[in-house]
């Protein structure tokens, strides 16, 4: 197919054209909240860029825990208010102190981990209103669709574009400027590295109508600020690192746990749905995490057992699967490893005899990915070069085993709009020193504290006490993020 060039490309000019303040690659949640962040600190001429062709329903649902809650407030007081309103429980607002009766006597939703013999270990809170009364702040769960089209909303449409593959990014001194190119109409690859289902991402590219799409382009824009933001397959990051000493970190690399899981609900025999509800689905809870407890310091293998009609069961089986044993299996092979994997470790037999009635045609593997925030050289590979900045997956995603990825990449977002509107309020677009600078306080800022929560998502899941489950909640949901943002200065 051949590629059409611009004029920038084809040839530079003295002085070109600088065309934003800020470009973001990457219209997630992360990249988009940015955005609003930017906008309501008075920064306008900004630009959100991404390589799908379409927005379109991919993505799994995600929790905004207090602390990532906390930062959308911070970042976009409207946006907060938004995602909130979309709690299905509408008692569940801090403006809301009155209940009825009926709804007073009504369990609040809770997910138990029990151990193998169906005993319960601890419960996890649900609902808003726990976390609220705890922390200040509450728990929302959202598909991410709907989170990014909800941010997306809040934004002109014209600040936001499809269709922009970035393959390039070069800083530009010479102009006080970043440039990043960028290739349309292309076919979106599929994302080996994302959390959610690889069939469900293939499904949704082949819908769309690749005959809208004739012809592929490469364009370029010049920004004086450029930020990554583009998942943990950040293109921007492997940009950045290319031919440089930090080229080694420029891919996630395994975390050496994987799941294998129900693509979709299983119908199983009702003496056999009657048993496994018994033993481990308690009544205030439909969804489970079953671990052997004999097995110290270990959380894995563990399963994730729910259950939302009668007879139908789906489940996520977490295990430290070489791997090499979960890519290109068939989907009778995956189900003999989870087997066996439950075997070895004494789950009991109508588990085993559950994840043996999987339909192959929808079984699902994922390998879990990670950048680590702090890597095992002295050198750390740095979160900016020059004019651009990485943040989000793109700086140090992580596996969802904690469900701290998204919220993580909040609390980027609001450093870093707060950074920016300083650079803007003081007139520092010119300066590097000055940008630089602001760039390293976010990296030393968030750097430290990604670190520990990326230590509790691979060790401390989910967490041997519940000493340490509310300690760990202390130290992650009870921050005051503006506080925590005023030490940037």
């Amino acid at each position: 197919m051949k590629l059409k060039q611009t004029e920038s490309l084809l040839g530079e000019k003295s002085s070109p054209k600088i065309d934003y303040d800020v470009a973001i690659v990457g219209a997630g949640p992360v990249g988009l909240a940015t955005a609003l962040g930017l906008r309501q600190r008075g920064i306008e001429n900004i630009i959100v860029l991404d390589q799908t062709k379409v927005f379109r329903k991919v993505g799994q649902v995600i929790d905004l825990l207090p602390n990532g809650l906390k930062a959308l407030k911070y970042i976009d007081a409207k946006a907060y208010e938004n995602i909130t309103a979309t709690i299905d429980q509408p008692n569940n607002s801090p403006q809301v102190s009155q209940k009825t009766e009926t709804e007073k006597k009504q369990a609040s939703p809770e997910w138990h981990v029990i151990n193998v013999d169906g005993q319960k270990i601890r419960s996890i809170p649900l609902g808003y209103d726990e976390y609220f009364q705890k922390y200040g702040e509450g728990r929302v769960s959202i598909p991410w669709y709907e989170l990014q089209t909800q941010l997306r909303q809040l934004l002109p449409v014209e600040r936001v574009k499809a269709n922009h593959h970035c393959f390039n990014v070069v800083n530009e001194p010479e102009f006080q400027c970043v440039r990043a190119d960028f290739v349309s109409n292309q076919k979106v690859e599929t994302n080996s590295y994302a959390h959610w289902d690889d069939q469900q991402e293939k499904n949704e590219s082949s819908s769309v109508n690749s005959s809208q799409f004739p012809e592929s382009e490469i364009t370029s824009i010049r920004a004086k600020l450029l930020l990554g933001m583009d998942g943990i397959n950040s293109r921007v990051r492997q940009v950045i690192y290319k031919n440089t000493p930090d080229s080694g970190y420029s891919k996630p690399e395994y975390c050496g746990v994987g799941a294998i899981g129900s693509g979709g609900m299983l119908q199983v025999a009702e003496a056999l749905s009657k048993e496994i509800k018994e033993r481990f689905l308690h009544s205030s809870s439909r969804i489970v995490t079953i671990k052997n407890h004999q097995i110290p310091d270990s959380d894995v293998p563990s399963i994730i057992l729910f259950s939302f009609q009668p007879c139908q069961f789906g489940y996520l089986l977490y295990g430290a699967f070489p791997l090499e044993s979960l890519l290109e299996k068939s989907g009778e092979e995956l189900i003999d490893i989870a087997v066996e994997e439950l075997k070895k470790a004494d789950f009991p037999e109508i588990i085993q005899q559950l994840v043996a009635l999987s339909d192959p045609d929808q079984i699902i593997q994922r390998p879990y990915y990670i950048h680590h925030a702090t890597a095992s050289t002295p050198d750390q590979p740095k979160w900016n070069i020059g004019r651009v900045v990485l943040a989000g997956d793109a700086a140090h995603g992580m596996p969802p085993f904690i469900a701290q990825g998204a919220n993580q990449g909040l609390e980027d977002a609001a450093a870093i709009a707060t950074l920016v509107a300083e650079i803007n309020k003081q007139n520092k677009w010119d300066d590097i020193t000055a940008i630089e600078a602001a760039f390293s306080k976010y990296e030393a800022l968030r750097r430290p504290f990604v670190t520990y929560i990326q230590q509790q998502t691979l060790i401390g899941r989910p967490f041997s006490s519940d000493e340490k489950l509310q300690k760990h909640h202390q130290v992650v949901f009870s921050r005051n993020i503006e506080e925590v943002m005023q030490t940037l200065f």
